[in-house]
């Protein structure tokens, strides 16, 4: 069976799903096609349903709720650090200040949306929010993926996007950021095998990260490389991106609440009420 695995070209993305790609993992009758996208066109490509498996934002998925189930595996989230507001330095923002901002549906666009609510948007691919901040195209921009951790010295950041979840979360909890999200018309059984594979190459690709790494430089596969890669994999990609946890669905189920708190959803939605039932597989072995 061919699974379209659709995924964005950012170093956590492409780590926990090359092990599978390099054949490190039992894929089962499976033959998994990666499909490399920047993740606004992976949000908009969700909206129609396009592909099988595929990187979301998390502030996406109620939207999707009704075609895709949520997966427990590859999420990312920050845990006092994220995304950065970034402005050139001594620029003093207005309020209606102009954000470019990496995708109407990326969490973290509706996140500083709420926050700055007489902020005007712009949207554009995420590499080249950095260059228009430089030339003055926009007051500010929000830096996401690697560029948050080496950006031109004539920026500054004017605020974290941890600490705007924190203000609005009310509470301290992981910055939910993106998943993983399965298209429901899948036979749940072929869903179940499909969630597992997927964890394992997270598992494997830790489990082996120096010789993934090696590789996925060698191959010019990702962005960075040498310490920042492995700063940037330690912060998105470690072994807490294998499976949500207790602490991590509350954080979801926040990001929702806020969500609807403030007209973005139809209604507050529970993270777990939407993940693949694994009590499926367990009836079966009864």
């Amino acid at each position: 069976m061919t699974v379209q695995l659709a995924h964005s070209p950012d170093a956590d993305d492409i780590f926990m799903y090359y092990a599978i790609r390099f054949g490190w993992v039992d894929t089962l009758d499976y033959r998994f096609e990666n499909v490399g996208l920047d993740i606004e066109t992976l949000n908009e490509e969700a909206l129609k349903g396009t592909y099988d498996v595929s990187a979301i934002s998390f502030g996406l998925y109620p939207l999707i709720r009704a075609d895709y189930a949520l997966l427990r595996t590859a999420v990312s989230f920050g845990e006092g650090y994220g995304p950065k507001l970034i402005k050139l330095k001594g620029k003093r923002l207005r309020r209606n200040f102009k954000v470019a901002l990496s995708g109407r549906y990326t969490t973290n666009a509706m996140l500083v949306r709420i926050f700055y609510p007489e902020a005007r948007p712009v949207y554009m691919n995420f590499l080249e929010i950095e260059e228009a901040v430089l030339e003055g195209k926009v007051d500010a921009g929000v830096l996401i993926h690697e560029s948050i951790l080496d950006f031109d010295p004539r920026l500054e950041v004017a605020k974290e996007v941890w600490d705007i979840w924190q203000e609005l979360a009310g509470e301290e909890l992981p910055l939910p950021l993106g998943g993983m999200a399965l298209r429901r018309s899948l036979p749940l059984n072929r869903a179940i095998e499909i969630e597992k594979i997927l964890t394992e190459g997270v598992l494997v690709a830790n489990r082996r990260k120096e010789e993934l790494c090696r590789l996925l430089e060698e191959k010019n596969l990702v962005r960075i490389s040498d310490e920042l890669l492995e700063r940037y994999l330690n912060m998105y990609a470690s072994e807490e991106s294998a499976e949500l946890s207790p602490l991590q669905l509350r954080a979801l189920d926040r990001l929702f609440e806020i969500g609807h708190e403030h007209g973005l959803y139809d209604c507050p939605i529970k993270a777990e009420e939407y993940l693949i039932p694994r009590e499926y597989t367990e009836d079966r072995n009864l």
